[in-house]
């Protein structure tokens, strides 16, 4: 199909955005002017222009070049934000790996830039400009995996699905020490302290049973690199777990903090990332699996151990 060249000179009536220019000069709707700015149709004075929000002044030179029979759909912009990438996306839900120091929810201290606030944001961006209903949560210092839905009925049924335990969540962890055995499982009752923290103790009406499967995966000469499936989802369960049984994650500034410590993990984040994530899709009933990649510290801390 033959291309078509429209040119126009801006006045001082037409001077402004670009992208306003070229609507009028083509007739087309904002998105099918945001598509040909996204693939290369515009121009001012001969140069290629890809930025909607452009400034043209009196006397530029705008042309477009294009197929008028062609739809031209906008380019998937590169979200670029430090609390959080996309790991997965359709139109019903979001799976967010959610860097370290991120806070999933705002606390009484109404912090900003949370992850269910920046998650959001992003959604507002996009053409359903949906909110995000959060699903579970990631402590602060933890990175990785975290599913939002994009409606309230859809987290509502991904929320059921964790009451149920049906998700697999698998975590992989460095903790102080050489773990002794190749596998286990810690099935524990967990108190809330009145500083908040929690801790493992007799069972009564006020404690909850927290159930973590592990297995070790490379056992170094003063610290174990361990994989842990979370068969209930407690708050603190993993951390608290293996800090009773004396191998604290390094870095965790709550639980057993001085044995936590090590010379060569500097980070202020600890050594807990959720690295997998397993469910039912709540529309299709498909099987989902998502992976995220170990952080570059966790990956840095274990290229310089033996």
């Amino acid at each position: 199909m033959a291309l078509t060249t429209l040119s126009t000179t801006v006045d001082a009536e037409n001077a402004g955005r670009v992208d306003l220019v070229v609507r009028q000069l083509s007739g087309s709707s904002r998105s099918q002017v945001r598509g040909m700015l996204d693939h290369g149709c515009v121009s001012i004075n001969g140069q290629r222009c890809d930025k909607v929000a452009a400034t043209v002044v009196a006397g530029d030179v705008v042309s477009i070049r294009f197929d008028p029979t062609q739809r031209y759909h906008e380019k998937r912009k590169r979200w670029d934000d430090r609390t959080f990438t996309v790991a997965f996306e359709d139109e019903h839900l979001i799976v967010a790996d959610k860097s370290a120091g991120t806070l999933t929810v705002p606390t009484d201290r109404n912090e900003d830039n949370t992850l269910v606030e920046r998650v959001s944001v992003y959604l507002s961006h996009s053409r359903s400009k949906r909110k995000a209903w959060l699903v579970h949560r990631l402590d602060r210092e933890v990175s990785g995996l975290v599913v939002f839905g994009k409606q309230e009925q859809i987290a509502a049924r991904l929320i059921e699905q964790f009451k149920q335990r049906k998700p697999q969540r698998v975590y992989t962890a460095i903790v102080a020490g050489v773990v002794p055995r190749d596998e286990g499982t810690f099935h524990s009752h967990l108190a809330t302290g009145k500083n908040l923290d929690r801790y493992v103790t007799r069972p009564s009406a006020e404690t909850e049973v927290a159930i973590t499967h592990y297995r070790v995966i490379r056992r170094m000469s003063d610290t174990t690199l361990v994989e842990a499936t979370l068969e209930t989802g407690k708050r603190n369960q993993i951390r608290v777990q293996f800090a009773d049984a004396g191998h604290p994650v390094l870095g965790d500034p709550r639980y057993k903090t001085e044995q936590a410590k090590h010379p060569r993990w500097i980070r202020k984040r600890i050594a807990l990332h959720a690295r997998s994530l397993g469910f039912e899709h709540p529309v299709t009933g498909e099987a989902m699996h998502i992976e995220s990649p170990l952080p570059a510290a966790i990956e840095k801390f274990l290229a310089g151990s033996r």
